[in-house]
């Protein structure tokens, strides 16, 4: 056990959820975790991971389409995204930098991906909002790949925090994006054989981990590349990377809400889902 790890209940894997092939837009090739109806998922909704060096994996990308009731963050390892929303705001996001939106009571956006050195590899994360923001303006903010903080060193690989905050070997470190619905907390782990990080957690949040490279041993559960690992409670995590691996950590304040979902939206209940596609078949979303 790691010195920063003494007298804390770490954590351990509860279920490990393989992701499964899908398609998404306009034939866009993806790998996808879903958790809409798992308590154990909350505040997390879905996990979309893209990944391809051909092109006619995803050239289509993601045509407008609306949302409602959500927030996305889509983080690229490598490669460019392009965001255009109906509110007028254009991002080109570029390798290692993330973008933010909540859709609230609507928003309409297009995404195009663009391959970066013959490859793409990017993560779209779909965060529920509370009934209280479900139907407050959209929001959208880009996080380049300068602005993510990040925490290196020798002995534990390279922590990169994109949203939340997180106690890194007893050090406690906070991303740029603070301005989720509930407290919420991302991070990328990249690590080298051997190497070993001590994460500090909230003990009442949810927490669970996706492994996009390579296999992560969590208190002798294998995690492998394409898994995503629903942790039991505690109040620290201790990671072990046994090859080249890459990591992404979710942690937040699970939403006890019912949760309704159909396509794009993600209501509490199937009124307000039937009353969001009558608000977009209308035009409305146009309007806000």
């Amino acid at each position: 056990m790691s010195r920063h790890l003494i007298d804390v209940n770490l954590r351990e894997v509860h279920k490990i959820i393989k992701s499964t092939p899908t398609s998404d837009g306009d034939g866009v090739k993806i790998r996808r975790v879903a958790g809409f109806n798992n308590r154990a998922f909350s505040p997390f909704l879905m996990v979309d991971e893209l990944k391809s060096d051909d092109k006619a994996d995803y050239v289509g990308g993601f045509p407008p389409h609306p949302h409602r009731g959500i927030e996305t963050l889509t983080y690229m390892l490598q490669g460019h995204f392009q965001h255009e929303d109906h509110m007028g705001n254009v991002g080109q996001l570029r390798s290692g930098g993330a973008q933010w939106m909540a859709a609230g009571r609507g928003v309409i956006h297009s995404e195009m991906p663009i391959m970066q050195g013959g490859e793409l590899h990017g993560v779209q994360i779909w965060i529920n909002q509370p009934a209280r923001d479900k139907m407050q303006p959209a929001q959208y903010h880009d996080f380049q790949p300068e602005t993510i903080a990040e925490v290196g060193s020798e002995e534990s690989g390279l922590v990169r925090i994109l949203s939340g905050s997180l106690t890194i070997n007893g050090n406690p470190i906070s991303g740029p994006l603070q301005k989720t619905g509930v407290p919420a907390t991302i991070a990328d782990w990249r690590a080298n054989r051997t190497q070993t990080v001590s994460l500090g957690l909230i003990q009442e949040h949810n927490a669970m981990l996706y492994v996009y490279r390579g296999e992560i041993d969590v208190r002798g559960q294998a995690v492998q590349q394409g898994q995503m690992a629903l942790l039991t409670q505690g109040d620290a995590l201790e990671l072990v990377a046994k090859q080249e691996s890459g990591a992404l950590l979710f942690s937040g304040e699970p939403i006890d809400e019912p949760v309704v979902h159909y396509g794009p939206f993600v209501m509490n209940s199937m009124e307000e889902i039937n009353q969001a596609v009558e608000d977009y078949n209308q035009g409305l979303f146009h309007t806000y």
